[in-house]
């Protein structure tokens, strides 16, 4: 007489997971609407150059809300200072693309960050999560311009589970694949997320962030990881990878940026 209780109970626990899985889902058109407008493509401006404007990555608003966030790669290009070129930031509002000039403040080689003043307004704020609570299997987001301008100023989003929590540099297997960076990544290892959906250049510097509450676990990296932990492989693979947003919070709290 208990079976068919149990059977019931059962299928009222599977349902209720698939209800809960289906609205965290529903949560993530909510969650676009309030983070979107603070994700950027970022790049540089000069007013002799055409184009005028370069896209270089993606970043996203944190702190006060006139400080980006984007990886160091994205802003390791040398400006041209003579011709007054500059570093921006570009957005759309009220369907209108906006742009602003933004100063390099520092930037963290060792986890590929980099941090931007604005020079204009504030944008609304990105809220760093804790990423040491990640755990394998979960599900997230990332939004960016992925393959530059040409998609236009607008912000794709892909989802994606935490494939794997792994070292960002792993011993080579041959002399022949070291390199300087390489070894200096070996000698100070830290676990970087694996992600099981593909992000393009463009992504570089995307949020990774928690599809219920919109907070920021980790930010996205194309080419930083990939040098390490890829070196061997001729063709590097398309697995994206993110920096966890621990590293972020540290950056913020050592420039005094609250």
């Amino acid at each position: 007489m208990k079976k068919p209780t149990l059977y019931l109970l059962a299928l009222s626990t599977g349902l209720s997971g698939i209800s809960l899985s289906h609205a965290n889902e529903n949560n993530l058109p909510d969650i676009l609407d309030r983070i979107k407008p603070g994700i950027v493509a970022i790049g540089t401006y000069m007013p002799t150059r055409n184009p005028r404007a370069v896209f270089l990555g993606t970043g996203f608003a944190v702190a006060d809300g006139r400080k980006v966030v984007t990886n160091a790669h994205v802003t390791a290009k040398k400006l041209d200072g003579e011709h007054l070129e500059r570093y921006a930031v570009f957005y759309r509002h009220q369907e209108k693309e906006q742009m602003q000039i933004a100063e390099l403040v520092v930037t963290d080689e060792d986890h590929d960050l980099a941090l931007l003043k604005l020079d204009g307004g504030a944008l609304p704020p990105l809220e760093i999560g804790e990423s040491p609570r990640v755990r394998e299997g979960e599900q997230y987001a990332f939004t960016g311009y992925p393959i530059g301008m040409v998609l236009g100023l607008y912000p794709v989003t892909h989802r994606s589970i935490i494939a794997a929590i792994s070292p960002n540099a792993i011993p080579a297997i041959a002399t022949r694949q070291l390199n300087v960076n390489m070894l200096k990544r070996l000698q100070t290892p830290f676990n970087i997320f694996q992600l099981d959906a593909t992000a393009y250049p463009g992504n570089s510097g995307s949020p990774l962030y928690n599809i219920n509450s919109g907070k920021v676990i980790g930010i996205i990296n194309k080419v930083f990881v990939q040098g390490s932990k890829e070196n061997a492989i001729s063709n590097p693979s398309g697995i994206t990878y993110a920096i966890p947003a621990e590293h972020i919070k540290t950056l913020l709290n050592e420039n005094i940026v609250k």
